[in-house]
């Protein structure tokens, strides 16, 4: 339960990042190939299409640097590619420029930024300027040894992406199952009387409730100082947060599938030994649970496939979160949200104004130092780049029409757990409600789920429009709070749900 606790105080905001990825189509009559390129948008003019492209022979320069004229020749209508380091960006474009060169590509062993001048070098610099991995380079070489000719594009990115979809579907899902099996949990403990004996026999003790307003801001400090640390030091906390991740998905995990082989009426094929029975139902769950999450700590850094499985165990952990942690009455409810509101949207809005970068405390840790941002040009990673940790704390979906991107690095749509979590816990508040109420209809867990399906669509909505990330539960917090609210007074059971009274009429 203390781990399942810590690791809530990392639960971070969507976001997304930025970027100016184009493609470079290198070809020699029927094979093709495409790499990665980093360019300036307000400083290179490249296509948006490969028909529009205009194509160009390329002449490798890798040898050299291109900082001065030397006995290069005339470049006249040639992409000229040529390594990074001697000078700036501008005086390789202006150089290649002189010679007549048409575009410049600079191999780079190095991680790709952003190219970057004052504003009178680029007034000066009239050819497209661009950043390519040296080993792309060195693979082209290989590949078109006879001469090749290329051409620079960046496909525009529509402003919707399908992930956004998935994304939906996946925190909706969890927010309601979460909600739904809390209230079930209830239930069931109701019927069962006064002692409630859980399912493996024991009485189900791992349950805790949030009951004392200064237990909850006692919390939210917790994780403001976490967030502050995790700030200045990522590079060591990132890897405690790993360790409890994986400790907190598998046991979440486990109880998961356990449960819901219970519910399906799975036998648990006890085995007796020495006096001692031994579930074998338990053990094979446990080692599948194990597995996974050590599959995912040791793969974790494999963006292709492997966020898939952290979603997986991302979902088990909200699922059990929400099972295990009980908000007992709307007023707690009430103060909690409205204290994490403020903390997101301090930690989105305003800590931009106190960084050096300009960039917010929360979407530096919750992309990593690695993944660039607004405040900072773009990186991708080169030859000699290596893989920086990041928090699983978010859900992660590959955006689907990021293909020139894909090219570079992949990129996701994120959700923070917290943004699934926080409104989650008020989901299965109501849903408790609605237990202790006896209303057979969940009308309050149903209306709050909705509630919060449409306040999770206003965020979407808003970081489309606006192309930022938003603090998701700026959004999320009042739709959920004001529909319980207008719900309880509607019915005239506004004091019951403040005070959660029902819990004790049921007691009676």
């Amino acid at each position: 339960m203390a781990v399942n606790v810590l690791f809530l105080l990392l639960m971070w905001v969507c976001s997304q990042v930025d970027g100016q990825e184009a493609i470079l189509h290198v070809s020699s009559g029927s094979t093709a190939r495409e790499y990665c390129l980093l360019y300036n948008s307000t400083w290179s003019n490249i296509s948006d299409s490969l028909s529009a492209a205009v194509s160009s022979p390329l002449r490798s320069l890798v040898s050299g640097q291109l900082c001065v004229r030397g006995q290069q020749g005339s470049l006249e209508g040639q992409a000229v590619v040529v390594m990074r380091g001697g000078c700036d960006f501008s005086q390789k474009a202006l150089v290649a420029q002189d010679l007549g060169a048409s575009v410049l590509l600079i191999a780079s062993v190095d991680d790709l930024v952003t190219p970057s001048a004052n504003d009178s070098e680029f007034r000066k610099v009239r050819i497209p300027v661009a950043l390519v991995r040296h080993r792309d380079v060195l693979d082209a070489l290989q590949v078109f040894p006879q001469g090749m000719e290329v051409r620079l594009y960046a496909p525009p990115l529509p402003r919707f992406d399908a992930s956004i979809i998935v994304m939906f579907l996946i925190a909706v899902f969890t927010v309601t199952m979460g909600g739904f099996w809390s209230g079930a949990a209830e239930k069931l403990k109701r019927a069962a009387g006064p002692v409630y004996v859980s399912a493996d026999g024991g009485s189900d003790s791992s349950e805790v409730s949030l009951y004392s307003p200064l237990k909850v801001l006692v919390f939210v400090g917790m994780m403001c100082v976490m967030l502050v640390l995790m700030y200045f030091f990522y590079r060591w906390l990132v890897y405690v947060i790993i360790v409890i991740f994986c400790l907190a998905s598998a046991s979440a995990l486990y109880n998961c599938l356990d449960s819901l082989m219970t519910a399906l009426g799975c036998s648990t094929l006890s085995v007796s030994c020495r006096d001692r029975s031994v579930s074998v139902r338990s053990l094979l769950i446990a080692a599948v649970c194990i597995t996974l999450s050590v599959i995912w700590g040791v793969y974790r850094n494999d963006d292709r496939w492997i966020w898939i499985l952290q979603d997986l165990l991302g979902i088990a952990f909200c699922l059990n979160f929400l099972k295990t942690i009980s908000l007992s009455n709307f007023k707690i409810c009430v103060i909690l949200l409205s204290l994490l509101l403020l903390y997101d949207v301090f930690f989105v809005f305003i800590t931009p104004f106190l960084t050096k970068n300009g960039e917010s405390i929360m979407v530096q840790v919750a992309l990593g130092p690695g993944a660039g941002g607004k405040g900072e040009a773009l990186e991708v990673p080169g030859d000699n780049a290596s893989s920086y940790e990041k928090l699983p704390v978010v859900m992660r979906i590959p955006q689907f029409s990021a293909l020139a991107q894909n090219l570079c690095m992949m990129q996701f749509s994120i959700l923070g757990y917290g943004d699934i979590i926080i409104p989650g816990l008020l989901v299965a508040y109501c849903h408790r409600f609605d237990v202790w109420m006896g209303n057979s209809r969940r009308v309050y867990f149903i209306s709050c789920s909705v509630a919060y399906a449409v306040g999770l669509l206003l965020t979407f909505a808003v970081m489309l429009l606006s192309q930022m990330g938003q603090p998701a539960l700026l959004y999320l917090v009042p739709c959920t709070l004001l529909t319980s609210s207008v719900l309880a007074g509607v019915r005239k059971e506004f004091t019951h749900f403040w005070s959660g009274s029902g819990a004790n009429q049921m007691e009676q």
